[in-house]
């Protein structure tokens, strides 16, 4: 099974960005872009990964990505 993950942090990085940074460009609520950065977010809606791939000027396969699960 694989499950999708977020290159959020690395795309933060390259940008000398941080949590309040990304909050203040996009309006997303701090708790959600947290939760995306340290990958805990369940789900993602289609307009948070529009302005994440806007204030990027990416891709959505340059945010997110399918990496195979650890199996348990």
């Amino acid at each position: 099974m694989r499950v999708v993950k977020n290159n959020l942090r690395v795309l933060m990085a390259k940008h000398k960005m941080d949590i309040q940074d990304v909050h203040e460009k996009t309006g997303l609520s701090r708790t959600t872009i947290s939760k995306l950065y340290h990958e805990e977010s369940q789900k993602l809606g289609i307009d948070t990964i529009a302005k994440l791939c806007d204030l990027f000027e990416c891709q959505i396969q340059d945010l997110l990505y399918l990496e195979e699960a650890d199996e348990q």
